[in-house]
């Protein structure tokens, strides 16, 4: 722990230092003026300072640079604003000491020095390192896991395919580091796959760390149920069991559908998610909207099966509610635009499709995650 003293006067510097020591602060620096205080820190470079510094100690009335400047100088430094500063000054006039507080110092000592009051506000600026300090590390090893996290859950999403006359695609914009969408696919037989696009409730982690619970059972169930009523009652499951030992109870909307590229066939159920537009060419569109209420509300739910059939240049579009959110207009049907925007857009990668709908900058205003899941027949 280091303990910056500056003063051009070396009785002070004397003074202070015995003080210091009194108190049982052993490692200190003297300094007889505030360019050299400066040059300690490495003000201005960028760089760290030549030594760790806890605490200065700094004299108001010096030659060349005074306090308030040095004060001044250490706030512009981002990496130096957290070194409690404590002003000691002979100079009575409050409109001046409180020029140097606003400055950036924390508290200060008048002369003639009182040794009580010096160390009992020296524990007090060392106390509020310390806590500053444990924040920062605490904060930097709290973003260290949000960025693992992260990449936990972005290493879980699907990735694009184009064989078997089908290509599936997503673009995925998350509102937080850590987000409550989820789309994943799965190939279930030699013309068969499972997709799957949820909205978790909420954001952050709890909501990240339930959609990584869903995630890591879903695979199975998709591959093993395979029925889109099953697999929904399945999570449904899944999330009671969640919920009972749970301070609060989750759930989410979700848009579960098998499809076959032989058959050409669609069957899919539709738990109290944003409908899927499913366009083709010549073709009025249709909405993807039967099923049932959100996976986690009841242990028992009605679900209610949808199956559709489709020709060449069939588009599925599926997306969560942010983006019906982000381009809802009062008096408008957001379904009904979207289906517009999204046939103007023709074949154009998913990408393309969101930038057009929400462009990046309008995007970023966003509270809500953003996600849109495409399916085309080749």
């Amino acid at each position: 722990m280091n303990i910056v003293i500056v003063d051009d006067n070396p009785v002070n510097l004397m003074v202070i230092e015995k003080i210091v020591k009194s108190a049982g602060y052993e490692h200190f620096i003297k300094l007889p003026s505030a360019i050299e205080l400066l040059d300690l820190l490495s003000a201005g470079t960028g760089e760290a300072p030549k030594v760790p510094v806890d605490l200065i100690l700094l004299d108001m009335m010096m030659p060349e640079m005074d306090g308030l400047e040095a004060c001044r100088r250490i706030q512009e430094q981002e990496n130096l604003r957290d070194i409690p500063i404590i002003i000691v000054t002979a100079v009575g006039d409050s409109n001046l000491v409180a020029d140097v507080l606003e400055a950036g110092a924390i508290d200060y000592v008048m002369k003639p020095i009182n040794k009580v009051e010096l160390i009992a506000r020296i524990r007090v600026a060392l106390r509020l390192k310390y806590e500053k300090d444990w924040h920062k590390e605490n904060e930097t090893r709290i973003r260290s896991e949000l960025e693992l996290a992260k990449q936990v859950q972005s290493s879980v999403l699907s990735q694009p395919i184009h064989k078997d006359g089908l290509s599936i695609s997503a673009s995925y914009h998350p509102s937080f580091e850590l987000a409550g969408d989820l789309y994943s696919w799965y190939r279930i037989d030699e013309n068969r796959y499972g997709i799957m696009l949820l909205d978790m409730m909420g954001h952050g982690i709890s909501s990240s760390l339930v959609c990584m619970f869903i995630s890591s059972v879903m695979q199975d169930t998709i591959t093993r149920f395979v029925s889109p009523e099953t697999v929904i009652a399945e999570l449904n499951r899944y999330m009671n069991q969640l919920n009972r030992n749970a301070s609060v109870s989750y759930y989410f909307t979700a848009i579960y559908l098998v499809i076959d590229t032989l058959n050409k066939r669609i069957e899919y159920v539709n738990a109290g998610h944003p409908p899927g537009i499913l366009t083709e060419p010549h073709k009025p569109p249709i909405l993807l909207d039967s099923g049932s209420c959100a996976v986690g509300f009841f242990e028992q739910m009605d679900i209610q099966k949808g199956v559709l059939s489709y020709g060449p240049d069939m588009q599925l579009f599926l997306y969560t509610d942010g983006l019906l959110e982000a381009i809802d207009e009062e008096g408008t049907d957001e379904v009904a635009k979207l289906t517009d925007q999204l046939q103007a857009c023709g074949r154009k990668e998913v990408d393309f499709i969101v930038d057009t709908l929400l462009p990046p900058d309008i995007r970023a205003d966003q509270e809500d995650d953003i996600c849109m899941v495409i399916l085309r027949a080749d």
